[in-house]
């Protein structure tokens, strides 16, 4: 909700480049204009989120960080899916034009472009073998995990949709291995 034209812009050719090139080089470290472009897709993603923000996903990473030590990219990686899902209709237009943008949109409609999105960073995922799931998360630390991501994201984070308790719960619960 923070976004401008410029930042839209950044984050669109942020996407386009990492759709491209991140399995490549993560299968094919040695290859210098990959991994350059991919030097240049974090630099517009930092320059879009530096003005446009981030979200639930991060919030949740920084617990997992806090609490036990969950390297922040890793962290973010696997949250990202679920967090997309549980957003829903609410980011069913934005996501499909990230489909489009990164060449998987096909010619369904927006729930379906969205979900292709979805599934294609799980994809992702699998293919550079990041889990599905983060291991070792405690019942005893999901209620006080859940109160520190909700007063990082509510109201700092301009998100498409304000998350209760009850929704961050499920996002625990659904990322727990």
């Amino acid at each position: 909700r923070s976004n401008t034209p410029y930042t839209e812009q950044c984050s669109r050719e942020a996407v386009r480049i990492i759709f491209q090139s991140l399995v490549h080089v993560y299968e094919h470290g040695d290859d210098l204009d990959a991994r350059a472009d991919l030097q240049r897709a974090a630099y517009l993603a930092g320059v879009a989120f530096t003005r446009a923000y981030v979200g639930y996903v991060h919030a949740v990473a920084h617990t997992l960080g806090g609490f036990y030590q969950v390297p922040h990219g890793l962290a973010n990686a696997v949250i990202l899916p679920y967090v997309l899902e549980d957003y829903g209709a609410t980011v069913h237009r934005r996501l499909a034009e990230l489909a489009d943008v990164a060449g998987i949109g096909g010619s369904g409609g927006l729930a379906e472009k969205s979900e292709a999105f979805i599934q294609a960073i799980r994809t992702m995922n699998r293919q550079m073998g990041i889990p599905e799931k983060i291991a070792g998360i405690r019942d005893e630390d999901i209620p006080l995990m859940i109160r520190r991501a909700l007063e990082e994201g509510n109201p700092l984070y301009p998100v498409p949709k304000i998350f209760t308790q009850r929704d961050m719960e499920t996002v625990y619960q659904r990322i727990r291995g």
